[in-house]
């Protein structure tokens, strides 16, 4: 039976997600959200400049988000970039889709005119090769645990986090150094 989805003790690292306006080419950032060692979280809606004009349904119907939400509630680029710089100046932050994640926050720092202050790494570099085939299935486990119906930036953050923690803590991991 899984543990409960709490943190386990030690260092967890810090782990962002981004919900973005599609899939493929074209798309671009329009949640960010991250929970860091602590436990704290920072989401926030960014609202497209008029020249991000992709949009897939099918990525609305997943995270629920549209495109009106985000022009009366979301920030600028350049505000969500400054947000980012100022929580996560100096830290490895990871992520599990490196390679959309890069570019969504490449996208949206270019946009910004500012560059990050932190270093994005793939949250699988911390997983044991052991424990890899057990991921998504702790993913589950933790989401169910927290009661989570939505797909959303900082919620989904916080469960990679914890799937991390409890994989940390299965028999057998040797300790994660700190991140």
């Amino acid at each position: 039976m899984p543990a409960p989805a709490t943190a386990p003790p030690g260092p967890l690292p810090c782990v962002i997600d981004i919900e973005a306006s599609g899939f493929g080419r074209g798309s671009y950032p329009i949640e960010v959200g991250f929970v860091l060692p602590n436990g704290e979280s920072v989401c926030t809606l960014v609202r497209p400049p008029a020249h991000w004009t992709h949009w897939d349904g099918r990525a609305e119907r997943l995270h629920g988000l549209t495109r009106e939400l985000l022009e009366q509630r979301g920030k600028t680029p350049e505000e969500v970039a400054e947000l980012l710089n100022t929580h996560l100046r100096g830290c490895t932050v990871y992520c599990d889709g490196w390679a959309h994640d890069y570019t969504w926050l490449a996208l949206l720092f270019e946009e910004a005119g500012l560059q990050p202050a932190f270093t994005l790494r793939h949250l699988h570099e911390l997983i044991e090769e052991a424990h890899a085939e057990h991921w998504d299935q702790t993913c589950a486990e933790v989401r169910s645990s927290l009661q989570l119906t939505r797909h959303r930036a900082s919620s989904d953050a916080r469960v990679l986090q914890l799937a991390l923690g409890q994989l940390r803590q299965a028999p057998g991991t040797a300790p994660m150094a700190a991140a």
